[in-house]
C-alpha cells in the first residue's frame, strides 16, 4: 500500500513538473522573449529547482567511453561479461590491445546504482582491466527468479570470481565487504583454485560494533521485526517485479537525505543562486551529483534484512557466527589472498576501526601480504571518489595490487 501512495503522489505531482520544466524554458531559453522580463533569470531558477525536487532520476550511465593507457588515449566500451537475474558483471573493455592486472570492483547493493563508483572505475581504468558488480533494481526482477538473500550474494561474488579466475584482485566498496570476505573465506575453506591474489576493503562494516556511528546506533534501537514492518513493502502490479517484498529505493533516499537534512537544504538554495548569477559550473556540479544521489533502486527485503541482522545487530562474522549455505565462514582459512583495507579518518557510516577489523579475522596471514591506509581529513565517500581518492588512496591501492601480482 505504501508503494502505492508513493506511485500515486508520482502521477499526481506530474503535472506540475511538467508545467515547471516549461517555464523553465520559456524564462531561460534566449530565443524565447520571456527570457528577457527583468525577474526571468529568478522565475527559471525557481522553476528548475521545483522541477528536480519532484521529478524521478533514472539510472545513471556511466559515461567512461575514453581512458589513457601508457600516455596514449584508448576507447572504452562497455560489455556484459555474465549475467544473473539481479546483477550484471559489466566489464570495461579497453581497445589498447594490452594486458593489465584484473580487478574486480564489487559496488554496494544499498540503495544506490554501481554508478556511484564512476569515479573509481575512472581511476583504475588506466591500470586495470576491470568488472563491475551492476546490481538491478529489484523492482525490474520478476518474482518467478525467487528471493534475494544475503547467502546469494556471496554465492554470485564466487561465481564472479571463478569467472575471471585465479588471477584477479577482488575490492569491495562499503556494504559488500561482509559477503565478499564471506565468499572468497569459503573459497579459501574449499582450497578452490580460484581464489583471488588480493582483495582490497574500502570503508566496510567488518564489525559495527568498533567505534559505532548515527547509522549503527539508529540499527541498534530497533529490531529485525521493526524494519520488515516499518520499511518493507511490495512492488506494484506495473513493473517487472510485481508483488516482490522491497525496500524500496523512495524510502531509502529519505533516509540518506534526513541524514544530512541541513545540508541538502543549503546545497539547493546554492544552486538556485548559482542559477539566478549565471554561475553555469557551480550549477551543472550540482545537478551532476544530484542526478546520481537522487537515483536509487530497490533491494530486495529478504537481502536487506539479512544483512541488518548479521551485520549491523549481530555481529555474525566478528564473532564467529556467520552461516552460509549451512557453512560457517572462518576467514583464517585464507592464506592465499593478500588483504589491504582503507579508512577514511572522517566517514561516519563505517568508522576507523571497523574495516580494520578484518586483519584480525584473517589470521593466518603473514605481515608481507598485508597493507592498511587510514587516510586523514576523508569522509565516506571521499574514500572512493573525488580529489583525495585519485591522489591519495588510488596510488596505494594500485601499488597494493601490483605488488600482488605475481
Amino acid at each position: 500500500m505504501l508503494y502505492d501512495l508513493h506511485e500515486f503522489q508520482h502521477s499526481m505531482l506530474t503535472p506540475l513538473r511538467l508545467w515547471a520544466e516549461t517555464t523553465q524554458q520559456l524564462f531561460a531559453n534566449p530565443f524565447s522573449a520571456l527570457s528577457y522580463l527583468p525577474e526571468s533569470s529568478r522565475i527559471a531558477a525557481g522553476s528548475e529547482l521545483m522541477a528536480r525536487l519532484i521529478r524521478r532520476y533514472d539510472k545513471p550511465a556511466f559515461g567512461l567511453d575514453r581512458t589513457t593507457v601508457e600516455g596514449r588515449e584508448v576507447a572504452v566500451s562497455e560489455a556484459v561479461a555474465l549475467h544473473k537475474p539481479f546483477c550484471n558483471l559489466l566489464h570495461f573493455v579497453r581497445q589498447s590491445g594490452q594486458t593489465a592486472p584484473k580487478v574486480l570492483l564489487c559496488a554496494p547493493l544499498s540503495g544506490h546504482y554501481a554508478t556511484l563508483l564512476r569515479d573509481t572505475v575512472r581511476a583504475l581504468l588506466p591500470d586495470h582491466d576491470v568488472y563491475v558488480t551492476d546490481w538491478i533494481d529489484a523492482r525490474q526482477v520478476s518474482l518467478a527468479h525467487g528471493p534475494f538473500r544475503f547467502d546469494d550474494y556471496v554465492s554470485y561474488i564466487q561465481d564472479f570470481i571463478r569467472h575471471l579466475g585465479p588471477e584477479v584482485h577482488v575490492i569491495s566498496v562499503c556494504q559488500p565487504t561482509v559477503p565478499v570476505l564471506a565468499a572468497i573465506s569459503l573459497l579459501a575453506a574449499d582450497d578452490d583454485p580460484c581464489q583471488p591474489r588480493s582483495m582490497t576493503m574500502m570503508g566496510g562494516p567488518i564489525d559495527t560494533s568498533i567505534n559505532p556511528t548515527a547509522v549503527n546506533d539508529y540499527a541498534k534501537k530497533h529490531t529485525r521485526l521493526w524494519f520488515e514492518t516499518k520499511v518493507i513493502t511490495r512492488v506494484p502490479t506495473k513493473y517487472p517485479g510485481a508483488l516482490r517484498r522491497v525496500y524500496p529505493g523512495f524510502l531509502q533516499h529519505a533516509g540518506f537525505v534526513s541524514m544530512n537534512q541541513d545540508r541538502h537544504v543549503d546545497a539547493h538554495l546554492d544552486f538556485y543562486n548559482h542559477l539566478i548569477e549565471g554561475d553555469g559550473d557551480s550549477a551543472e556540479a550540482h545537478r551532476k551529483f544530484y542526478d546520481e544521489y537522487n537515483a536509487v533502486m530497490d533491494l530486495p527485503a529478504e537481502y536487506y534484512l539479512e544483512t541488518l541482522e548479521r551485520v549491523f545487530l549481530n555481529h555474525y562474522l566478528p564473532e564467529g557466527r556467520l552461516v552460509v549455505h549451512g557453512r560457517t565462514v572462518d576467514p583464517a582459512a585464507i592464506r592465499r589472498t593478500a588483504l589491504m583495507t582503507v579508512e577514511g579518518e572522517l566517514d561516519d557510516i563505517s568508522a576507523p576501526g571497523q574495516t580494520h577489523a578484518a586483519h584480525d579475522l584473517c589470521a593466518s596471514l603473514e605481515a608481507a601480504q598485508r597493507a592498511h591506509f587510514l587516510c586523514p581529513g576523508v569522509g565516506h565517500y571521499g574514500i572512493f571518489s573525488g580529489r583525495r581518492w585519485r591522489e591519495v588512496i588510488y596510488p596505494q591501492v594500485r601499488d597494493f595490487i601490483r605488488r600482488h601480482q605475481g
